[in-house]
């Protein structure tokens, strides 16, 4: 729907193309600032004007008066003035935090299309390991909405810190998981291979933790792996630590990302 025209232009077709002047939107967002109780959503003639003339940028509250009467989605002007939401996540994932903490994977216009393998091949044996692409026939263009459907209904997710080193090298820093908050009973501890045991995602005090568990005497016991220089903590359940849920998929880095490459115009020149 939006093209590559400055943002005064679309709104100007938006509003022609409907067929109503800049006094009808004025009258229009009046009854919207009125319901809201805020003046900030009142739209005169003279601001769409001057809108529609120059590179002013409306505040939020004329966005949203906008959005309501051009029957056009909010995330929509947004990405008019150079604002996409759908890019919080990426922004979030390029500037890491170090302390382990839930993490929020939010789809802000689930009517965005992602390409999705839509059919599979069927002789693909996939008891062995391969190339997505090999298994996928046919590539399509789904709606994110569609998505979120296939996924775990009741899921969390979570980010391993840069500095957690608890579960290292079983879970790496940096690391998303995928929590089933269904799990949140610690399972007694028996002897099993570590890709067996059950991690949990802890909620304490300060913060979070990805660890083993075992319950003693009324308190959590935070186990890390035993390549890991991490300690056992132990802290009391129920008042200092709460289970979040159980950890039932890994997103992890086998390797590092290489540095970005230098920017030629930072480089010092030779003189």
């Amino acid at each position: 729907m939006l093209s590559a025209r400055p943002p005064r232009e679309e709104l100007k077709e938006i509003r022609l193309r409907l067929g109503i002047t800049t006094r009808d939107v004025a009258d229009l967002s009046q009854k919207i600032a009125t319901t809201e109780g805020n003046p900030e959503f009142h739209i005169s003639n003279a601001w769409l004007t001057q809108v529609e003339n120059s590179d002013s940028v409306p505040s939020i509250f004329k966005l949203y008066t906008l959005s309501s009467i051009y029957r056009i989605k909010f995330t929509d002007l947004l990405r008019l003035y150079g604002v996409d939401l759908q890019h919080l996540n990426l922004h979030q994932l390029e500037s890491p935090l170090p302390d382990t903490h839930l993490a929020n994977i939010d789809v802000y216009d689930s009517d965005r299309t992602v390409s999705f393998p839509v059919r599979f091949d069927r002789s693909f044996d996939i008891d062995n390991t391969n190339l997505l692409s090999r298994m996928v026939e046919i590539w399509g263009e789904v709606p994110i909405a569609l998505i979120q459907h296939l996924d775990v209904r009741h899921g969390l997710y979570g980010y391993i810190g840069l500095e957690d080193l608890t579960l290292y090298p079983l879970l790496r820093p940096g690391s998303f998981v995928q929590i089933d908050p269904r799990a949140r009973k610690v399972q007694p501890f028996r002897s099993r291979t570590e890709g067996d045991r059950p991690i949990y995602f802890v909620e304490l005090r300060e913060g979070y933790a990805c660890a083993w568990c075992d319950l003693q005497e009324g308190h959590l016991l935070l186990m890390p792996h035993p390549l890991s220089p991490c300690p056992v903590r132990r802290v009391a359940y129920g008042t200092d630590a709460e289970i979040v849920g159980q950890v039932c998929a890994v997103a992890m880095r086998l390797i590092d990302p290489p540095p970005p490459a230098p920017d030629a115009a930072k480089l010092p020149r030779r003189l």
